[in-house]
């Protein structure tokens, strides 16, 4: 099964809070308080995504953490990299942690890298603030012409 771990979910829970004010610098404990994440795990994503510039640390007193470009312009292929590491669906795609041993003699080699750039475009095409805003991205769709599914009376079509 494909699956993101928990860390990921959260890190786009607490990345919500900071879009609301894009630039505003806010401290592990607030924004905590605003997610319903527990505080050590809010300190351990932000360290993180600071880690990998998808937000910016500040030090000092008036110190924290900020996201200074709109969630339109954060990814979710971003976000991901940035807490679980490349995306690579199995040992023998591009950019994969692991070595694969059998990769040589392998008739399935290179195959994967077709579906990984697939699943890496479709995660390029979603970002923040579509994650914030689902309706927006994936709307409902209107109900069919009730012309299209008039049931039959029973009795009538004879």
């Amino acid at each position: 099964m494909l699956r993101l771990n928990r860390m990921t979910d959260y890190g786009i829970v607490v990345l919500g809070q900071m879009a609301q004010d894009v630039g505003r610098v806010r401290t592990a404990a607030a924004l905590a308080e605003a997610s319903g994440v527990p505080v050590p795990t809010v300190s351990k994503l932000l360290k993180q995504m600071t880690a990998a510039s998808l937000i910016t640390a500040r030090r000092g007193a008036k110190g924290g953490y900020s996201l200074d470009r709109p969630a339109a312009a954060v990814t979710v292929t971003e976000i991901i990299q940035a807490l679980e590491g490349p995306i690579a669906l199995t040992a023998c795609v591009d950019g994969a942690e692991d070595c694969c041993e059998v990769e040589h003699s392998c008739p399935m080699r290179g195959n994967w890298n077709r579906v990984n750039r697939a699943i890496r475009a479709a995660l390029d095409g979603v970002t923040l603030a579509d994650m914030l805003d689902p309706d927006g991205m994936f709307p409902v769709r209107p109900p069919m012409p009730e012309t299209l599914h008039a049931a039959v009376p029973v009795g009538a079509a004879e």
